[in-house]
């Protein structure tokens, strides 16, 4: 059927054009001068002294460091507010001190305490030394009162006083370990004294450098030197030595007293030593060779 028959013809739809906002621009304008608004009130805000919160950091600080800090007043705008604080602050004592300076003084402490250290082994090593240097002069002189003057040697090294006696001839025979007469005279005379020390006595017999004869009652200068020891040890001990304060060791031919060349070596080297321990320090004994020593070269 036609439109134009009978009928009206259907309005066509009117559409307006959309309007366009030109003015977008003024919201971001806004936003940014508020934004710079906000930052000028909290710098303003920040610039603003608090003078309770800086009194409670100067006496933070004042504490911290255990020292005054001090800030001129009237350096910056607010120096009205430091006139205020409780007391000065140095802030000159809150910087590090100079690692330098410090290594300095740590250097120098531990020189001062070296030096005390020393002083205090030195006198220690010389205390040791007087008690070595009196019980020698008691057996030197239990000796002398027995008859045997100069029948032992007389030496202060690091384990303290040394009495070398002659072995052969003197406490026993040739390659034989039954103390002689002479011998148990000799040990007779300074057992008081050695019981009467306070020290650890050591007992050690020495060889010299020959072999022991084959076929004899010893298999070497080991065995034979080590009876000799305990032998002596026997005899102190029924002489009134304490046995829980004496040891015995043979030592064969391994410590002479002096090389093989030396024309007395074959009778100062078989011996028997009698070894009155010192009771220092480790320190202080290492200093007993040098002071002994000493001691000697300045006896005429």
């Amino acid at each position: 059927m036609s439109a134009g028959h009978g009928g009206r013809r259907r309005a066509k739809k009117h559409e307006e054009e959309e309007h366009e906002n030109h003015e977008r621009w003024m919201v971001s304008y806004a936003d940014m001068l508020t934004l710079l608004f906000v930052l000028f009130v909290v710098l303003y805000a920040m610039s603003q002294v608090d003078k309770a919160k800086f009194a409670a950091l100067a006496a933070g600080l004042n504490q911290s460091f255990g020292g005054p800090i001090t800030v001129t007043a009237g350096a910056t705008p607010e120096g009205s507010v430091l006139d205020g604080l409780p007391g000065a602050i140095d802030i000159a004592s809150a910087i590090p001190p100079d690692p330098t300076v410090q290594d300095a003084q740590v250097d120098k402490a531990a020189a001062a305490a070296a030096a005390e250290r020393a002083q205090r082994v030195a006198a220690e090593a010389a205390a040791a030394y007087e008690d070595m240097s009196a019980a020698r002069d008691r057996i030197e002189q239990a000796l002398e009162a027995a008859g045997y003057a100069g029948a032992a040697r007389y030496e202060i090294d690091e384990r303290g006083l040394v009495v070398h006696i002659v072995a052969d001839a003197v406490l026993f025979d040739a390659e034989q370990a039954v103390l002689r007469p002479e011998g148990r005279a000799i040990l007779d005379a300074v057992a008081p004294t050695l019981a009467e020390l306070p020290n650890v006595l050591r007992v050690e017999g020495h060889a010299n450098h020959l072999a022991v004869t084959p076929g004899g009652p010893w298999p070497s200068n080991w065995e034979l030197s080590g009876y000799r020891a305990s032998t002596v040890l026997r005899h102190l001990a029924g002489a009134g030595v304490p046995e829980v304060r004496m040891s015995a060791t043979g030592y064969s031919s391994t410590r002479p007293l002096v090389p093989e060349s030396d024309p007395d070596a074959l009778s100062v080297n078989r011996r028997v030593d009698l070894v009155v321990l010192s009771t220092a320090s480790a320190e202080a004994n290492a200093l007993l060779p040098g002071i002994d020593a000493a001691n000697r070269e300045a006896t005429p």
